[in-house]
C-alpha cells in the first residue's frame, strides 16, 4: 500500500492497514495556496506584524514559530459588546481569487500518488475569537455577555466557511487540515457544556460542509479532549492529529472502536536540542509499544505541522517507526486505564472559631458566590461583612481564599477550568478594592512575595497568568514581569524586592534550558540559599527540575499556589 491507501484504509472502522504510517507521510500539507498566502505572507522570523484581523503577531528570530500578542492597549476588540465596531474579517473573494490553477498543479505533482493533499487553515474559530478579544476576556466573555459572544462566534463561523468553500473550489484538496486547540494538557479550556454551548454547531456545519464536499476532516488539537470525544465525532473529524499522551491513548482508541483515526501520541518534550539518540529511541518505542496495538493510530510528533524543530530528532522517530514496522507484533491485552488526575489532598485548614454563627454563614456564603463567579454578590456581601464588624482578616481568609482554595482543589481535579478560574479572579479583585484601604490600616502584610515570569524565547502567558490569579488568592504578593523574560530579571528583581520565591513558566522546548540559568545566576549572585525556584509548564517535569538543581516542580496552578505558600512559611 502507499501511504494514501493506508491513510484511507484507516478511515475504515473494519479498516485493515498493511503497516504503520511514519508520522506526515500521507499527507501534503499545501501551505502556499493563495489565502494561506494573503493571510500569514508577512509572518517572518525576527519582525513584528499585524494579521489581516489586526491582532499583533510576534515572531522572534529564536522562537519556532510566530505567536499572537495582545495586550490591555492593542487588543482588536476591546468590548465585545460592540465587536461590530471592531471586528472586521478581511476579505477572501476580493484578495485571494488568483493563483490556485498552478497552485492546485503544484500540490498534484508534489503529492503523486503517494500523498493526500490537504489545504491548510490555521486559527480556527476559538483561536480566532481569542486572538481579537484576548484569552481572559472570551473566556469570561461566555458568561458576562453570552449573546455577543454567540454573535461574534456566529460572524467568525460564516468567515471559516467562506474560506474552506473558497479552499476546496480552489485546490480541490483530498482533506482540509484546521487548527483550533479546545483546551491545554491536562484539561479543556472550558466546561463540555460550555464549548457545546458556543462552539459545537459552529463546528457541526464547518466540518459538514467539508464532508458534503467528499473532502476528509482533519482537526489538529494538541490538547486534553477526552470530555468531548463523542461530540468530535458527531460533529463530522475523522482525523484528530495532535493528540497529547495525557489523553490515554489506549483507553480513547477502546471508546473510538476505530470511528476516527489518532494522530500523534510523540509528546514536544522529547523535541530539545539537548536530546540525545539514547534518549529519544527508548521513547519512541514505549510510544509505539502502548499505542500502535489499538489500531486507527498514526505516530507522529503532536505538532500542528511536519517536522520537528530540532532536526536531529526526527530520523530517530522515523526508524523506530520502521523497524516497528519490521516485526511481528501480537495483540496485548487492555488495561484499564489510570485516572489522569487526582483531587489534590486538602490541606487542614487553621481558623479560629467565630462567635457569631451569623457571621460564619455570611463568610461561607461569600467563598460560595466567589466559586460561582457572582462578583456583585460577592462585593455585596463583603460589604456587609465589613458592617457586621468582621474584621478586614477574617473576610480575606475565611471567605475569600477559602473560596479560591475549593476553587484550586476543583481546579487540580477537573471539576472547574479556566472561566471559572478567571471570573473568581474577578470577584476577589472587586472584593480586594474594599478591604485594601483597611487591610493597608491594619498593617497586614502578604504572606510572601513571588516574582513571576514565562521566561525568555517563550510568549504564553495563560499558564503563567493563572498561577498569578491563584498565588494572589493564597495571599502571596506577586510581581509579575510578564513573558519573554530573561534570566538576569529574574534574578535582580528577586534582590531588589526581596521576594523569596522565582516562578518560572514555559510552554516550549526551545526556551526550557532559560530555567537552568535562573538557578545558575541566583547561585551566583548568593541568594539561592533565601531564594527558592519553582518551574511549570507543559515541557517540564519533577526530573527536569531536579536537573537543574529548582526547588520544585507544578502541573497545575493550584499546586503551584499551595506550594508557593509552603516554600515561603518553611523559609
Amino acid at each position: 500500500m502507499t501511504p494514501k491507501e493506508i491513510f484511507l484504509e484507516m478511515l475504515k472502522p473494519d479498516g485493515q492497514p498493511e503497516r504503520q504510517l511514519k508520522q506526515y507521510e500521507a499527507l501534503h500539507l499545501a501551505l502556499y495556496d493563495p489565502i494561506n498566502g494573503y493571510l500569514r505572507g508577512n509572518r517572518v522570523r525576527g519582525s513584528v506584524s499585524k494579521d489581516r484581523w489586526g491582532t499583533t503577531i510576534l515572531f522572534p528570530e529564536d522562537a519556532p514559530g510566530a505567536t499572537p500578542h495582545i495586550t490591555a492597549t492593542d487588543k482588536v476588540c476591546p468590548d465585545v459588546t460592540h465587536w461590530r465596531d471592531y471586528v472586521h474579517a478581511p476579505d477572501l473573494i476580493a484578495n485571494c481569487s488568483e493563483g490556485w490553477e498552478a497552485c492546485r498543479a503544484k500540490s498534484r505533482e508534489i503529492a503523486g500518488d503517494q500523498q493526500l493533499v490537504c489545504g491548510f487553515m490555521g486559527t480556527g474559530i476559538f483561536e480566532q475569537t481569542h486572538f481579537l478579544m484576548g484569552f481572559e476576556d472570551t473566556l469570561t466573555g461566555f458568561y458576562e455577555h453570552p449573546k455577543e459572544m454567540h454573535e461574534l462566534i456566529e460572524y467568525i463561523t460564516e468567515y471559516r466557511l467562506q474560506y474552506v468553500k473558497l479552499l476546496i473550489e480552489g485546490l480541490k484538496p483530498d482533506a482540509i487540515f484546521s487548527h483550533d486547540d479546545w483546551g491545554a494538557k491536562e484539561a479543556l479550556f472550558m466546561k463540555p457544556d460550555m464549548w457545546r454551548e458556543f462552539y459545537k454547531e459552529p463546528y457541526r456545519r464547518f466540518y459538514g460542509y467539508i464532508r458534503d464536499q467528499g473532502v476528509i476532516a482533519i482537526h489538529h488539537a494538541d490538547s486534553y479532549l477526552v470530555p468531548i470525544l463523542e461530540d468530535m465525532i458527531e460533529v463530522g473529524i475523522q482525523c484528530w492529529q495532535g493528540v497529547l499522551p495525557e489523553n490515554d491513548i489506549p483507553a480513547v482508541q477502546q471508546q473510538l472502536d476505530g470511528r476516527m483515526i489518532l494522530m500523534g501520541g510523540i509528546g514536544a518534550a522529547i523535541d530539545r536540542p539537548d536530546a540525545t539518540e539514547e534518549e529519544i529511541r527508548p521513547y519512541v518505542r514505549e510510544q509505539l509499544a502502548a499505542y500502535c496495538p489499538g489500531g486507527h493510530f498514526i505516530p507522529c510528533i503532536t505538532y500542528g505541522i511536519m517536522g520537528t524543530v530540532f532536526k536531529h530528532v526526527d530520523p530517530f522517530i522515523d526508524d523506530e517507526i520502521d523497524k516497528y514496522n519490521s516485526t511481528l507484533h501480537m495483540p496485548t491485552q487492555f488495561v484499564p486505564p489510570v485516572p489522569r488526575r487526582h483531587a489534590a489532598q486538602t490541606a487542614a485548614v487553621k481558623t479560629a472559631s467565630v462567635a457569631d454563627a451569623a457571621s460564619d454563614e455570611l463568610l461561607t456564603a461569600m467563598a460560595e458566590a466567589l466559586i460561582r463567579g457572582q462578583k456583585k454578590k460577592v462585593s455585596n456581601l463583603c460589604e456587609k461583612a465589613l458592617d457586621a464588624g468582621i474584621s478586614p482578616q477574617d473576610i480575606l481568609a475565611k471567605g475569600l481564599m477559602s473560596g479560591m482554595s475549593k476553587l484550586g482543589e476543583d481546579f487540580s481535579a477537573g471539576r472547574a477550568f479556566v472561566p471559572e478560574m478567571l471570573m473568581a479572579a474577578r470577584c476577589m479583585n472587586a472584593a480586594m478594592e474594599l478591604l485594601k484601604p483597611r487591610l493597608v490600616g491594619d498593617q497586614t502584610k502578604a504572606a510572601g512575595r513571588v516574582c513571576l515570569g514565562t521566561v525568555r524565547g517563550d510568549l504564553h502567558d495563560i499558564g503563567k497568568n493563572l498561577v498569578k490569579i491563584m498565588m494572589e488568592g493564597a495571599g502571596l504578593e506577586v510581581i509579575d514581569l510578564g513573558v519573554d523574560v530573561a534570566p538576569e530579571t529574574f534574578v535582580r528583581t528577586a534582590i531588589d524586592h526581596d521576594c523569596g520565591l522565582i516562578a518560572c513558566s514555559s510552554l516550549l522546548t526551545t526556551s526550557m534550558n532559560e530555567m537552568r540559568a535562573v538557578v545558575r545566576l541566583a547561585e551566583e549572585a548568593g541568594v539561592r540559599g533565601r531564594v527558592k525556584i519553582m518551574v511549570g509548564g507543559a515541557p517540564i517535569s519533577e526530573s527536569f527540575c531536579r536537573e537543574i538543581g529548582a526547588d520544585v516542580y507544578t502541573d497545575d496552578a493550584a499546586s503551584a499556589a499551595r506550594a508557593a505558600v509552603s516554600l515561603l512559611s518553611a523559609g
